[in-house]
């Protein structure tokens, strides 16, 4: 299964998503200077990883390849609730696994219940419930 792609650095937009130190960031502030005498514009990319929350900054010149992750989303159910985790099915292929609830999500966490979950590089993520 392929796990990244690769883009120009000058395609990113605020919102798409870019792996920095193999790890997969939602952008959230680009910004680029102009173009010298002898060069490209350089870019300083600003993220925030979608699984642990932290801050990066990648700085590329807006010419040169960057990766980005390939993203799924997928629409679960929860089985049952045990503290901060679930056991959710995937509605497509029927697997059953063990997710981490977010702390905002906790309240409205119950079995029975639809949640989207985000996956990418081998881990997954509770989004929202729906």
């Amino acid at each position: 299964m392929v796990e990244k792609v690769f883009l120009v650095a000058k395609e990113l937009k605020i919102g798409k998503y870019v792996l920095i130190d193999d790890i997969p960031c939602r952008v959230v502030e680009i910004e680029s200077s102009k173009p010298g005498k002898h060069g490209a514009a350089k870019m300083r990319i600003t993220a925030i990883g979608i699984f642990e929350g932290q801050k990066k900054t990648l700085l590329s010149p807006g010419d040169a390849d960057v990766e980005s992750p390939i993203i799924e989303r997928k629409n679960v159910q929860i089985m049952s609730v045990s503290g901060k985790s679930a056991q959710v099915m995937d509605s497509q292929t029927y697997e059953i696994y063990d997710l981490e609830i977010p702390e905002e999500l906790l309240a409205n966490a119950a079995s029975g219940k639809e949640a989207e979950v985000l996956e990418a590089m081998g881990r997954k993520k509770m989004e929202r419930i729906k």
